[in-house]
């Protein structure tokens, strides 16, 4: 296993962590929203009892919502590939770039291994969509910034 791979396998994990936590998150509040819609007491205004469950409901549909979007996440991260090298940047790649390293895979921010920072990005970001295609030793320029690719992995 080269070093690569290695930090490809442990952000992998980390990106897995951070979506699980989405996960579990938005489960979470989804359920507390349908307690709260379901406990909501029928008062002798009924159209308070009527806007609390109806504003509830909203809340779960919303929870369910950034559920459904963490769980599509999480297909993309397990179908991604960190077994390969790649000679172009793609989904899967490690790029290290004059101006840092950054994972392609989900949009997870900034992962920390071993003090050394990297950023999984997402390939359709703006950021991620100008590395695509890029190999060792290409420059772009980003928010008026100039990155030269010093590998990818």
């Amino acid at each position: 296993m080269t070093d690569a791979h290695a930090i490809k396998v442990r952000l992998v994990d980390q990106c897995r962590a951070y979506v699980q936590q989405r996960v579990d998150t938005a489960r979470k509040a989804m359920e507390a929203a349908q307690e709260s819609a379901n406990s909501e007491s029928k008062s002798s205004a009924g159209d308070k009892y009527e806007t609390g469950r109806a504003m509830a409901q909203i809340e779960r549909d919303r929870h369910a919502q950034q559920l459904a979007e963490a769980m599509k996440v999480k297909k993309e991260l397990e179908q991604l590939s960190v077994d390969k090298t790649y000679a172009t940047v793609q989904s899967g790649s490690l790029v290290t770039t004059s101006r840092g390293s950054f994972f392609l895979s989900i949009s997870a921010g900034k992962l920390t291994l071993d003090g050394v920072d990297y950023f999984a990005i997402s390939p359709a970001s703006p950021i991620g969509s100008k590395l695509i295609g890029k190999t060792t030793g290409d420059e772009f320029t980003f928010n008026s910034v100039s990155y030269r690719i010093v590998d990818v992995h």
